[in-house]
This record gives C-alpha cells, structure tokens and sequence, in this order.
C-alpha cells in the first residue's frame, strides 16, 4: 500500500545501458530521474492533486472537515491493485480512484468532486516534468563548469580553425570551450523558459468551463503544487507547451550532438588534438587491436537523432480534435519519459568525455604547421594594403604565392620573402611579423573576460 509521499519522489535506481561498444565508464544510473517517471511517482502525484483539491472543497464547505481528515489519513493506493482493476475498466484514473476508495471508504464520494481525469493527470504531469527539469538543469550547469575550467586550462592551447573542414587561421582550444560554455549557458536558459511553461496546472473540468467546480479549487491545489493556473484550458493543458518542452530539449541535444561531433573529428588518426579518455583495458575493436574509438561522443551524436524525434511527435500532439482527444496521450506516455531521461543521459555521458579529455597541444602546434605558413596569408595581405596596393592587388600577390605553396608543397613565407613584388613594400622585419602567430591569441582574454570565464 502506498501513501503520498511528503517531498519529492524517490526510488531505487534504475539503469539503462545502450549498446555499441564496450563503455568502461561506471554504468548509468539515476535514481531520482527514474523515479520521477515511475508508476508509484506518477500515482503519488495523482494523489497529490486530488488531496489538494479536497482541501480546497473543504475551504469552501463542500466537504466536512471530519471527511477530509479521513481522506488525508487513509487515501493510499496499491499499483498491483489499480492495474488488476484496469485489466476491466480499461480507464486508470478510474481505476486509480477506485483503489483509494477502498482505503478511504464512505469518504471517498467527496474526492474527484468536479473533476475530469484529465484535471489531475495533466496537473501531476507538470509536476513530473518540472523535476525533471531540475535535473536536467542541474546536469547543464555541471557540463557548463566543466567547459569553463578547460577554457581556463587552454585558452592559449594555440590549434588550427578550420573553415569547410580545410585550415584557416590558428584559434585556442580554450576559445573552442569558451564557444561551448556560452552556447550551454543559453540552453540553460531556454530550459528555464520551458519549464516555466510546463510548470502549468489546470482544475477546471470537463470543458474548461468550471461549470462543475470552483475556480478557487483550482487556484488553492496550484498554490500548494507550486504551479501556475492555466489563463484558460480546455479538457487539457494545450500541447503547444509540450512541444515547446521537446523542442528546447532536442535543441539541447542537438548542441551536445555539435561537441561531440567535433571531439570525434578532433580525435581522428591525421588530427590527434583531442580524444576520449581510453580506460586500461578498454578495447576499441574486436578485430583490430590498436583502435581507440570516440565510442561514447558517437553515441551521443546518434541519441540526439532520437531527440529530434520526439520533438517532431510533440509538436504531432498540438492539433487536438475540439476540447479533447486522446491521440496524444499514448505518445506521452513514452516521449515524455523517455525524452527527460535520455537528454539526461546523453549529459551525464558527455560530462564525463570532457572531465577526462585527452588534449594534446603539442600535436596542435604541429599541425599548424603542416601548410608551411599558409595560415598566415591575410597578415601578408593586410601588410600589402597598408603599405599600399589596392586590395585587389595584394590579394592576386598573396593567392598567387598561395596556390604554389599548395601546388609545389613549397614553405610559403620563402616564396612570400623571394617575391620582389612583396619585398618592394615590405622589409624583412615587417615580414617576419606576418608570420609571427601570437599576433591570433591577442585578444583570447578579451573574448574570455566578456564570455564570463575570467
């Protein structure tokens, strides 16, 4: 038997493993999130709503208070029990009812006075997809320290930018995780926007009209729910703002998919910047001994895909025929679960690739290199304009050299110093500070300072 719980749900831990590779990091697990989505938290918060707006009635003097003491000493369920009662009515707030009942007795004709299912299902919903939320929140801030302590670590940890895929003038990597941190603080606030849209109660009966209940009940159980009332509701919350809610987190997935995509990139044989931790004993391959695979940020690439599913069936919810049907209903019974847990999830497995994260700086100087001096060309370019020539002739100048720097793999800053076309304007002092390369980081505490990591 179970009664209402006095805090938030609680339970024990549920796992969830996804295949595709041998992960060494300590298996998933999350109690609270998984205990949010439970038929016992889910049932609890029923109840919850139900009490409240007995509470409300009694207020009121629709119930006597001797009635409401009963209700809020005996009103418990079982689940075994209101899933044995559904096997006949196939309804299971109704069944759910029918088994506080039989706890409660004679005083349960008082409890679900005026309400419709869907008051007390959609109004416990927020309060599940609120707690979710939290976490959620919680996982984002963490990732967001994590980002900002490597932005500290690297911000002169000089790499190659890429543009197209194809080198284009040095960065830091600590500029990278900078560009992270700002992009996570903003989903940390469309999350909050999100939530304070779900986090939206509705006690107003069959139609939305209060025909059969008091607009105070609805007031008092939001009040002690910590819920907004809903300005004007039909049979339901409307599902805009559930597909807002999916829709904020596929876009947090979707980011998280952008990371991970660029540690897998930056973990590729000819790249080596960065990679994923690799555990002793880990293996990467069945068949070839030597791999090291960025197993988990592809994992979390593919998991974002789902992500953006759900949010495509959420905003599928929003056109709802007249006041109410039910085609939205069974969706939710699996997307709004499983959205929650997945996203938190993918942020536990990512937090973990970036608290371990292998970065070599060393191979990021080399790399630079491997153009000979090409990722200098604008500096050339910007000195030809200064000196004198017309944009468009210091650009023929510059691309000229360029093209067979990348033609005759020659060292660019050799054929830049033998072109009497440059050497006329410039002297070799004001070429070599073409090619000096801290001439990119002048500004990386700038950029940190106004992004909120120094």
């Amino acid at each position: 038997m179970s009664r209402i719980p006095p805090g938030p749900p609680s339970g024990g831990t549920v796992g969830i493993l996804f295949s595709g590779g041998a992960d060494l990091i300590p298996r998933y697990t999350l109690p609270e999130m998984g205990a949010i989505w439970s038929e016992q938290s889910k049932f609890d918060s029923w109840l919850k709503v139900e009490i409240a707006a007995c509470e409300a009635w009694a207020r009121l003097g629709r119930i006597p208070k001797k009635d409401l003491d009963v209700i809020k000493k005996k009103a418990r369920f079982s689940v075994k029990r209101i899933e044995a009662i559904e096997r006949k009515t196939n309804h299971d707030l109704i069944s759910f009812l029918t088994s506080v009942a039989e706890n409660v007795g004679p005083s349960s004709r008082f409890i679900h006075l005026g309400l419709t299912s869907t008051d007390v299902v959609d109004t416990a919903q927020a309060l599940q997809l609120t707690a979710a939320s939290d976490l959620i929140l919680s996982q984002l801030k963490k990732l967001r320290e994590v980002l900002k302590r490597q932005a500290r670590k690297h911000r002169y940890s000089m790499m190659i930018g890429r543009t197209h895929g194809v080198h284009a003038e040095p960065v830091t990597f600590g500029l990278k995780m900078a560009l992270w941190y700002d992009e996570t603080g903003r989903q940390i606030e469309r999350l909050n926007q999100a939530r304070d849209q779900m986090a939206v109660g509705m006690i107003s009966g069959a139609v939305g009209t209060f025909a059969n209940i008091d607009p105070r009940v609805e007031k008092h159980v939001c009040q002690i729910l910590g819920l907004q009332p809903a300005p004007v509701s039909t049979q339901t919350l409307q599902r805009d703002r559930h597909a807002y809610f999916l829709s904020v987190l596929a876009v947090i997935a979707s980011s998280l998919e952008k990371f991970a995509t660029e540690i897998r990139n930056l973990q590729r044989t000819e790249i080596l910047e960065a990679e994923e931790f690799f555990a002793e004993g880990q293996k990467g391959s069945s068949a070839m001994p030597h791999k090291r695979n960025p197993l988990t940020a592809e994992r979390v690439a593919g998991l974002a895909r789902v992500m953006r599913g759900y949010a495509l069936t959420a905003q599928e919810n929003v056109a709802l025929w007249h006041e109410r049907d039910i085609t939205h209903s069974s969706a939710e019974r699996i997307i709004l679960p499983d959205a929650t847990i997945l996203l938190h999830y993918m942020l536990a497995k990512f937090i973990g690739v970036m608290e371990k994260l292998n970065v070599y700086p060393e191979r990021m100087k080399r790399n630079i290199q491997l153009t000979r001096g090409l990722v200098s060309s604008q500096q050339v370019l910007l000195a030809l304009v200064k000196r004198g020539y017309t944009r468009e002739e210091a650009y023929a100048i510059v691309q000229r050299n360029a093209l067979n720097a990348w033609k005759n793999e020659a060292n660019f800053r050799q054929l830049i110093e033998a072109d009497p076309d440059v050497t006329k304007m410039l002297t070799p002092e004001e070429i070599e500070e073409c090619f000096n390369l801290s001439y990119h980081m002048k500004n990386v505490n700038y950029i940190l300072k106004r992004a909120g990591i120094l």
